[in-house]
């Protein structure tokens, strides 16, 4: 069984809005175990060695990109919520360079509105210009309204509303 990286982020989506708690994917050469906290899909991937000594690759969450450094196996320091796959060594997604990344600026809560209700905004496919409000990161009760550095198409929102976000995560993929 093939799973490309846009499979394995909808399948990441897809049960983060589930009750499952772990999944358990097996293929000949890899397997992709995801574990849930109480709050989600973890957002800091583990990289596992593969039994035929190849290194596996981190799994990726909307909240998880770029790829951390390879986090120790050792039960006591790896989180019990990590998201883990074993697979042998791949290069990471041809996505970096294609498109640009709108990055959050600071440690926060992202919003995709102005308010509860109100349409985000942006969407996936629309284009903005530099200078355009893309979304608020909300820190200590201050809503920072966060505007684009470049322009063109939104080709993928990396953060789901109302989720924390930390300084330099990617929150957007832009098409210049």
């Amino acid at each position: 069984m093939q799973l490309d990286f846009n499979e394995l982020r909808e399948l990441l989506t897809a049960i983060g809005q589930t009750d499952i708690a772990e999944l358990t994917l097996k293929s000949g050469e890899w397997e992709l175990t995801v574990r849930k906290s109480p709050s989600g899909l973890a957002a800091s991937p583990a990289v596992a060695p593969h039994p035929d000594g190849n290194e596996g690759i981190a799994a990726y969450t909307a909240a998880s990109l770029p790829v951390a450094p390879p986090a120790p196996r050792d039960a006591a320091t790896t989180p019990a919520a990590s998201a883990e796959v074993s697979a042998p060594s791949v290069a990471p997604p041809a996505i970096e360079a294609k498109y640009e990344t709108i990055a959050s600026p600071m440690v926060g809560t992202f919003y995709r509105s102005v308010a509860p209700g109100e349409p985000p905004f942006v969407e996936v496919g629309d284009r903005i210009k530099n200078g355009q409000t893309v979304c608020i990161i909300e820190a200590f009760k201050v809503m920072n309204e966060l505007e684009a550095e470049l322009s063109g198409e939104i080709v993928e929102i990396l953060v789901e509303n109302g989720q924390a976000v930390e300084f330099g995560q990617p929150l957007m993929r832009v098409k210049p």
